[in-house]
């Protein structure tokens, strides 16, 4: 199965006043993960088009002070460049605030029965400023692709 968009979570808590919320899902057979296990398959490595683009982006958005994380620390804390804030066996958040925007990456475990489990990664994004939601809207069309293929390999040992 490939990822599908689902309904986003509401903030729940997790970022107040998002003012952007997407989701992605996908069926996973035979993988008994955990929330932790299915972000370090996710977020933990990525393809080579997509280091390639997150090496552009950090050095278009370098000069206007905005964070250009270290991609891959292999530190407990952060899974892939992102900060993790708090982890449960269903559910992993990473993310951080920057003077531009807000972000948090959440990625959900359920089980389904009969050995399949459902992976969900959801992004929730706080804009606070006009330069936040220029930036947003560039990089929105990136994301949606990025994102599906980062969650396909939830699949992948």
């Amino acid at each position: 199965m490939k990822p599908v968009a689902t309904s986003p979570p509401s903030d729940e808590g997790v970022l107040s006043g998002a003012s952007f919320a997407d989701a992605f899902m996908l069926i996973v057979n035979d993988q008994k993960l955990d929330a932790l296990s299915a972000a370090r398959r996710v977020l933990g490595r990525s393809p080579k088009w997509i280091r390639k683009l997150m090496g552009l982006r950090n050095a278009l958005v370098k000069p206007f002070g905005l964070r250009t994380p270290k991609v891959y620390n292999p530190d407990a804390r952060t899974i892939g460049p992102f900060p993790v804030i708090s982890t449960s066996p269903e559910r992993i958040v990473l993310g951080f605030d920057d003077r531009h925007l807000d972000f948090r990456v959440l990625v959900d475990v359920a089980n389904m029965g009969e050995g399949r489990q459902s992976v969900t990664t959801s992004t929730l994004v706080k804009t606070h400023n006009t330069f936040g939601r220029f930036y947003l809207a560039v990089v929105k069309p990136f994301h949606r692709v990025i994102v599906k293929r980062m969650l396909a390999q939830a699949v992948r040992s």
